[in-house]
């Protein structure tokens, strides 16, 4: 029997934006399980290689456990910011949405 692999969206929401350069993610877990598991897989590192392609200098991961949550800082990823950058997603808004595809 093959395992049916999950994707970070059956465990939790996300919400993102920016911070200047830096983007910023939210990953709210359904339930504390699902924290538990978040929180051993989606490390800095697997963040990072995620986001390769937007080039984030580092990512610091935030635990919030009494909010079943993780706030996810990405570093220089967003050029200039949002006023001067003329990437697509200059605030980031799109980050967490993506970051939700994340196989786990």
């Amino acid at each position: 029997m093959i395992k049916e692999q999950k994707t970070l969206r059956d465990l939790a929401h996300a919400r993102s934006g920016d911070k200047g350069r830096h983007a910023n993610i939210g990953i709210i877990a359904k339930n504390s399980e699902a924290y538990e598991e978040i929180k051993k897989v989606l490390t800095e590192d697997v963040v990072k290689n995620y986001f390769k392609g937007i080039s984030p200098s580092k990512v610091i991961r935030y635990e919030l456990k009494n909010l079943l949550a993780f706030n996810f800082v990405l570093y220089d990823a967003l050029g200039e910011g949002g006023t001067s950058s003329l990437r697509s997603d200059s605030q980031g808004k799109a980050l967490g949405e993506a970051l939700l595809h994340i196989r786990i």
